[in-house]
């Protein structure tokens, strides 16, 4: 069993940045894609970031320009890379790996931007 195990979340400024990470506990064979995902109170989990196994990358429409999304295989290890960051953008933060047979959910990461 795969375990995801985010960190890097916290409570920072508007405008300040923080970078999430979500280690693998092990590498996961034929990945298709990875990604980040928030939920904050009341509202629907959203996808922020993605990037597939061939390299596609997306992000939501608030992220663009702010937020980087990327991998280090040889650490079994994804990053969001978060700037100048809004009173919006706090939520819980989940990492996602999509494989061939199974899908892996963190147990999330909790970032507070205050304003």
């Amino acid at each position: 069993q795969v375990q995801l195990v985010e960190s890097g979340g916290g409570l920072v400024q508007t405008g300040e940045s923080l970078r999430l990470s979500c280690a693998a506990s092990r590498s996961i064979f034929s990945i298709r894609a990875m990604g980040w995902y928030r939920q904050s109170p009341g509202k629907q989990r959203e996808q922020v970031a993605s990037l597939t196994s061939s390299g596609i990358i997306n992000y939501i429409d608030s992220a663009k320009g702010r937020f980087t999304i990327s991998r280090d295989a040889a650490k079994n290890t994804l990053y969001l890379q978060m700037n100048s960051l809004k009173p919006e953008d706090t939520a819980v933060y989940y990492c996602n790996v999509v494989g061939d047979l199974e899908v892996y959910w963190g147990q999330g990461t909790q970032v507070t931007v205050s304003s």
